[in-house]
C-alpha cells in the first residue's frame, strides 16, 4: 500500500515561502517607511519656511501693502523653488509665487488653508488643479492682536521631493517584484496540491447537501484528508440508510393516514396543528396545507373540538369523549386524545382521533323508531283482538249479532296485522336480495308494469270514484324488475288514492330525461307539509297518524318505494305543498 504524505510535509513549504513573502513585505514597508520619512521632513522643511515668511510679511499685512507681499512671493519662490502663497482669513489671495493673485479664486476651502485659519497647522498632500501637479501643501497662521488674520502656505511638487529617495525605492521595489514573482508561482504550486482534495470535499459536501448520498468520496491524499474522506463516506452510508428508513417509514405512516376512515389532528401544546389526514379535512371542509400551524380552534371552528383538544392537552393520560359538530347535517364523533412525547420522554403534543359515529347513531335512533313503531302498530290490532275476546269469553259470544260483529271487528285486526308483517317481510326480502345481489333486473318496458299498477289499484279507484291516468310512451324502456316496480308504482297510486278527494284523477306517468327514466303519480289531494318531506319515506313514519289508521295503512308504503328505488340503483322524491296536492317521483337509470 502507498503511504500517505502527511499534512505537515505539504504544508511546510508554504510556512517557508510565507517567511520569505514577510521579508518582502518588510522590506516594501521599509521603502515606504523611507517616503513617509521623506514627505514628513520635507512638510517639516517647508513649515519652518512658511513660518520665517510669515516674519517677513507680517508688517506688510498689517499696512495691506499687498502689491509688496505679492513681489516677495515671488521672489522667495523662485529662490527656494517652492510655490508660496498668501491668503487673507476670508480666503482672498493677496500674493502667490507662480500665479497673478487677482486672477485666483478664494482658497477659502482649500483644506490647508482652512487649517491655518483655525489656528492649527494645515499639512496636505493633493492635486493642485491650477499646476496640474500633485503637491505637498503646509499652510501656517498669521496671528495679529490674538486673532488669524491669514495664512501663509508653502508647496512643493512632490516629484521634487521624492527625488532623493527614488533610486532606494526603485530598488526596493525592483526586489519586491522579484518575491512576489516568486511567491505567487510557489503559492499556486502549493495552493493546487493542498487545495485539491479540499475541493474534492467541498464537493462531496455538496452532493451529500443536496441528498445524493449514494456519492462517495475519493481516498488519495493525504492521511490526514483520507482519514476525513473516508469518516465522510462512512457518514454517508449510515446517513442514507437512515434516511432511506425514514421515508419507508414516513411513506407508510402517510399511506396509513391517507387510508384511515377516522380523522387524525396532530397537534402540539400550543393547540396548533402539526400534521391533518385526508379524512379530517373531508370532515371539517378544510385544506391541510392551509391548517398546519394555525391554532385549532381558529382552522376549525368548532367548540366542543377546542374544549376537547384542551382537555387532552391537560390530562395525562388517554381521553375519550362524545362530540357533535354543528352543521347539515349534524355530525356525532367519538374523540380519542392520546399524548404524544418525544424521544426524550417530554411531552411535545396529542394526538387526536375522530371516529364518525353518525350513521350509527342514525340507525341506533332508526333502531329505537322503528322498534317503538312496530310495537304501537302491532299492539293496536293485538290489544283490540284480546278485548273483544275476552267480550265475547264473559258472554258476549252468545249475543249472536254482537258476536257476528265483534267477529268482523276481529277479522279486520286480523288483516291489519297480517298486512303489517307482509310489508316488514317484504322490506326485508329486498334489502336481503340486493346486499346479495339476487334482485334480478333486465330490460324491460317501463308501460307495462306501470299498467298492471293501474290494474291492482284499479277497485280502490273505482270505490272512491278516482280517474286514473296514465302516460308512458310505448318504446320506454329500462333495466328493471318488472314485479318491483309494479309493486313501487301501486303503493304510490294506493297512496294517491288514499288521499285523494272522490271525484279526483290520479296521474301516473313516465318519461326520459336525460340519463333517467321519471315515474311520477300526481295527486291533487291535501299535500304534505313542508316539514314532513324529509322523513315520510322512514318507516312506520305518518303525516296524520289519525287518518293514516282511519284508511288502515302502515306507514310501510314509502319505505318499501324508497328500497325499490334503491334497489333499481336509483332514488325516490317528492315535491308537495300543504293543500295542493303532492308529485312522487321515482328516478331510474336508463
Amino acid at each position: 500500500m502507498r503511504r500517505r504524505r502527511r499534512l505537515l510535509w505539504q504544508l511546510y513549504p508554504s510556512y517557508l515561502l510565507i517567511i520569505t513573502l514577510s521579508l518582502g513585505a518588510i522590506g516594501w514597508y521599509a521603502a515606504d517607511a523611507a517616503r513617509q520619512m521623506t514627505l514628513d521632513n520635507s512638510a517639516r522643511a517647508l513649515q519652518a519656511e512658511a513660518v520665517l515668511f510669515r516674519l517677513l510679511i507680517a508688517d506688510k499685512l498689517t499696512s495691506q501693502a499687498f502689491q509688496e507681499i505679492d513681489t516677495l512671493c515671488k521672489q522667495i519662490g523662485a529662490s527656494i523653488s517652492t510655490r508660496v502663497t498668501v491668503a487673507l482669513a476670508n480666503g482672498r489671495v493677496v500674493g502667490d509665487s507662480d500665479f497673478d493673485p487677482t486672477r485666483l479664486e478664494t482658497f477659502a476651502l482649500r483644506p490647508e488653508i482652512k487649517e491655518a485659519l483655525h489656528a492649527r497647522v494645515g499639512i496636505v498632500r493633493r492635486h493642485s488643479f491650477t499646476m496640474n501637479s500633485d503637491l505637498l501643501f503646509v499652510a501656517v497662521p498669521v496671528e495679529q492682536s490674538g486673532a488669524v488674520t491669514a495664512a501663509v502656505r508653502m508647496g512643493k511638487r512632490v516629484e521634487e521631493v521624492m527625488e532623493r529617495s527614488g533610486s532606494v525605492a526603485f530598488a526596493m521595489g525592483l526586489g519586491a517584484v522579484v518575491i512576489v514573482i516568486l511567491g505567487a508561482g510557489f503559492g499556486f504550486y502549493v495552493a493546487r496540491l493542498v487545495n485539491k482534495p479540499l475541493l474534492e470535499l467541498k464537493t462531496g459536501a455538496e452532493k451529500y447537501a443536496r441528498g445524493d448520498l449514494k456519492y462517495r468520496l475519493r481516498t488519495d491524499a493525504s492521511e490526514e484528508i483520507d482519514g476525513l474522506a473516508e469518516a465522510m463516506n462512512i457518514m454517508a452510508a449510515q446517513l442514507d440508510e437512515r434516511v432511506q428508513t425514514i421515508a419507508n417509514q414516513r411513506n407508510e405512516l402517510e399511506a396509513v393516514l391517507s387510508d384511515m376512515v377516522e380523522a387524525v389532528l396532530a397537534l402540539d401544546n400550543e393547540a396548533r396543528i402539526i400534521r391533518i389526514n385526508r379524512a379530517a379535512e373531508e370532515l371539517f371542509g378544510i385544506k391541510g396545507e392551509l391548517a398546519r400551524g394555525r391554532p385549532v380552534g381558529e382552522a376549525i371552528r368548532t367548540t366542543e373540538l377546542k374544549r376537547f383538544v384542551n382537555k387532552a392537552l391537560a390530562a395525562a393520560e388517554q381521553v375519550e369523549a362524545e362530540i357533535v359538530v354543528l352543521g347539515a347535517p349534524d355530525r356525532h364523533l367519538q374523540a380519542h386524545g392520546t399524548p404524544l412525547n418525544d424521544s426524550g420522554g417530554d411531552r411535545i403534543g396529542v394526538l387526536v382521533v375522530l371516529n364518525d359515529i353518525t350513521r350509527m347513531k342514525n340507525l341506533e335512533k332508526m333502531r329505537r323508531d322503528f322498534v317503538a313503531n312496530v310495537s304501537h302498530e302491532l299492539r293496536t290490532p293485538i290489544t283490540s283482538i284480546q278485548g273483544f275476546l275476552e267480550t265475547l269469553k264473559e258472554g258476549a259470544i252468545h249475543d249472536p249479532e254482537n258476536a257476528e260483529r265483534f267477529l268482523d271487528i276481529m277479522i279486520k285486526h286480523t288483516n291489519r296485522l297480517s298486512m303489517i308483517i307482509e310489508d316488514l317481510l317484504s322490506l326485508s326480502r329486498i334489502e336481503q336480495e340486493r346486499e346479495k345481489g339476487g334482485i334480478a333486473l333486465k330490460e324491460a318496458s317501463v308501460k307495462d308494469a306501470l299498467i298492471a299498477a293501474i290494474k291492482t289499484c284499479g277497485g280502490k279507484a273505482s270505490e272512491k270514484e278516482i280517474t286514473l291516468s296514465l302516460a308512458c310512451p310505448e318504446h320506454l324502456k329500462a333495466t328493471i324488475n318488472s314485479t318491483l316496480l309494479e309493486q313501487a308504482a301501486a303503493n304510490l297510486v294506493d297512496n294517491a288514492i288514499k288521499f285523494s278527494d272522490p271525484g279526483e284523477t290520479v296521474i301516473l306517468e313516465a318519461e326520459l330525461i336525460g340519463g333517467d327514466v321519471l315515474i311520477r303519480v300526481i295527486d291533487h289531494g291535501c299535500g304534505i307539509a313542508r316539514e314532513h318531506l324529509d322523513r315520510i319515506f322512514e318507516r312506520f313514519y305518518r303525516v296524520d297518524k289519525s287518518r293514516s289508521s282511519k284508511e288502515g295503512g302502515a306507514g310501510l308504503g314509502l319505505a318499501i318505494v324508497k328500497h325499490i328505488a334503491n334497489a333499481h340503483g336509483g332514488r325516490v322524491s317528492v315535491q308537495s305543498s300543504h293543500g295542493e296536492g303532492s308529485a312522487f317521483i321515482i328516478h331510474l337509470p336508463a
